[in-house]
């Protein structure tokens, strides 16, 4: 019999607050963190927009000394890690600190430090690079940090799958638990792409936004949509084997019933035609769950704003739920968090539980024209009232990878 495993705790940094309350009371009220960009000069992009965090104190969480051996993406992972053992309640002195693991995934970790230590380079020369350079840069190093922090000497890894990073962290970690080799698991994923070079290089393959006014710039599913906007922040939730958890009495959110994992095996940045390898890692999830499609009650899209992913991430839909697919609640948050690249997923994740708890689906917003090839319910602008049992969360990544989550409500 497999082990079930839920979730007991969430911490989150993302342009709408500090922690996962804050996270979700702007999601619920529809409201937006989009804004123009300040920390990174974009006179030159056509960019000019994005999810910036504008008020994360970093020492707040760390101390100053680890905060200088940090690229920005793992101080959001130890601020959100931190939030998250809180939440759970977790007393990490008191467990068996080797059936506790850490799973953190990162698309681009720390470009930010690449950045700067580049420029060192080239005006100060090799011997004033940073002796810190190459640890502050590896995406595994967000996982590494978590670990040190609350002696997790469990199971550890990093998973590196562009935007589906962190979606595939927390199955993977669902799947350590669920197979006897971990009872705890810290899971999500983070992000700090903000950077004149990170928004250089998506800018230069057309698929950012060049809309200039931030109320208007996201519309997943929109057929005025013209490209993403770039997020950062970070997501983590705290992963249980559900009698460990009801053993110390935790405060149990959902519970993680399915995962699928596949790859298009199509093309470098452009989802397979119909969203075909999308399809089949929801039929996976689905199926690992070991329910049907038309129990699924809502899902939380990719629904990135791009023409391609929107259109095809709709195909998909429509090649799993067939009829049903129009009468299923779907809704891109991706139109008031951004786009958190490697940390999408997880941030998404936790919405998704949230959604599940208080029987609220949240809403699309900035949607006001329908597309002819994206024309299945959205919630459009208000979220909804209902309640549900099972819901699925989608993020698929360049390089064709594709992760789905399905989680069930605690009922």
């Amino acid at each position: 019999m497999k082990r079930r495993v839920v979730i007991t705790g969430m911490g989150a940094v993302t342009s709408l607050g500090l922690g996962a309350d804050m996270l979700w009371q702007g999601i619920k009220s529809g409201t937006s963190g989009i804004s123009k960009i300040e920390r990174v000069d974009v006179s030159d992009l056509p960019t000019k927009v994005g999810a910036e965090i504008k008020d994360f104190k970093p020492d707040d969480f760390i101390d100053k000394k680890e905060l200088r051996r940090m690229d920005r993406f793992s101080q959001y992972a130890m601020a959100a890690a931190k939030m998250s053992i809180e939440d759970s309640m977790l007393d990490v002195d008191n467990i068996n600190r080797e059936r506790m693991g850490v799973i953190v995934g990162s698309g681009i970790g720390g470009i930010e430090t690449l950045e700067t230590q580049h420029n060192v380079l080239l005006e100060k020369g090799a011997g004033r690079v940073s002796p810190f350079f190459v640890p502050m840069l590896i995406p595994n190093m967000a996982s590494g940090l978590i670990a040190i922090k609350y002696g997790a000497k469990g199971y550890n890894e990093c998973t590196v799958t562009a935007c589906a990073s962190s979606s595939n962290a927390i199955g993977e970690a669902f799947k350590v638990i669920q197979r006897n080799d971990a009872d705890i698991m810290i899971a999500g994923g983070a992000e700090a792409p903000i950077t004149k070079l990170g928004l250089a290089g998506f800018c230069s393959s057309k698929t950012m936004t060049t809309k200039e006014d931030p109320a208007d710039a996201c519309k997943p599913f929109d057929l005025e949509r013209d490209g993403f906007i770039m997020g950062e922040g970070s997501g983590i939730v705290i992963l249980e084997e559900l009698e460990h958890a009801l053993s110390r009495g935790a405060n149990i959110v959902a519970e993680i019933v399915g995962y699928g994992c596949t790859n298009d095996a199509f093309h470098i940045t452009a989802p397979a035609e119909g969203g075909e390898g999308g399809a089949r890692c929801m039929k996976m999830a689905i199926g690992d769950a070991g329910i049907s499609p038309t129990d699924i009650g809502y899902i939380n899209a990719h629904g990135t704003s791009t023409d391609l992913n929107d259109k095809n991430e709709t195909a998909a839909i429509k090649t799993v739920f067939g009829e049903y697919a129009y009468k299923l609640p779907i809704s891109s948050t991706k139109s008031m968090t951004g786009h958190l690249l490697g940390a999408a997923g997880a941030v998404e994740v936790i919405i998704t539980a949230y959604a599940l708890k208080e029987s609220f689906l949240p809403p699309t917003i900035n949607y006001k024209t329908p597309d002819p090839e994206c024309d299945l319910n959205y919630i459009p602008n208000v979220g909804i009232n209902k309640d549900i049992t099972y819901a699925l969360s989608n993020s698929f990544g360049f390089g064709g990878h594709n992760a789905t989550l399905v989680l069930k409500a605690m009922k």
